[in-house]
């Protein structure tokens, strides 16, 4: 699915050469949880703009699902985000006064999907964010904080994408919310086989994940596979359906 090859990124402010990225290079296979971490400076977050098309590589190659996007457009580049990727960040980005299944069928109304199909497919993706439907038409601005990520979750759902890019998606909540979340992720990978890749400077976070890439420099520290991966304890009294 992901195909990265001695990927640089390489920033200039006058005179001034800034290395982010140096040679990296790894693949990742459709239906692989992979988290991604390190600590500041380490070019994490110029990789997962990379991987999510928000920007390209000074040099090397980088395909996603068999599409190089390496040198391509911005509005080229906006086509393969829209068709292929569903992103998760940190900021919830939810529409504040409006019901938690409008702001899932945001995406599909700018797609000009029909009602009845935006609904549906709303639903669908809200089902596997493990999300209660008794509480569907609650505004965003009266849920939890990991009731409204799993909103953010579902809304990344909601146009099948190849790949769930999660950046720092459990930066802002606390412990309780976070096994939340991760509990939501590793549903995704395990029954219902998608894809994950979790941007993270966290090793309690990372640990997760089935794979764990560490950067440092820009460049791969590591590259492991995590055989014992850590599962999500949900609170007692959380509904996760």
């Amino acid at each position: 699915m992901i195909e990265a090859r001695d990927i640089r990124k390489v920033y200039h402010t006058g005179d001034i050469e800034t290395v982010a990225l140096d040679g990296v290079s790894f693949t990742i296979k459709d239906g692989e949880y992979v988290a991604i971490m390190g600590p500041s400076g380490s070019g994490k977050s110029t990789l997962m703009h990379i991987l999510g098309c928000l920007d390209t590589p000074s040099s090397g190659t980088y395909s996603l699902d068999g599409e190089d996007a390496s040198e391509l457009s911005g509005d080229e580049l906006a086509d393969i985000r829209k068709r292929k990727i569903g992103f998760v960040f940190q900021a919830f980005n939810l529409l504040p006064r409006t019901t938690v299944i409008r702001n899932v069928m945001l995406p599909l109304t700018y797609a000009n999907v029909p009602h009845e199909e935006r609904e549906r497919r709303a639903r669908e993706a809200l089902t596997a964010a493990s999300f209660p439907e008794d509480r569907y038409h609650n505004m965003s601005n009266q849920l939890s904080g990991g009731q409204i990520q799993r909103v953010a979750i579902a809304r990344a759902l909601v146009n099948d994408p190849t790949l769930i890019l999660a950046d720092e998606p459990t930066g802002n909540l606390d412990s309780r919310t976070t096994e939340i979340v991760l509990h939501t992720f590793a549903e995704l990978n395990e029954k219902h086989g998608r894809t994950v890749v979790l941007i993270t400077h966290e090793p309690d976070v990372a640990a997760h994940a089935k794979r764990i890439i560490r950067l440092k420099d820009g460049k791969i520290l590591s590259d492991e596979m995590n055989p014992r991966p850590v599962k999500a304890v949900i609170p007692p009294g959380e509904s996760t359906s």
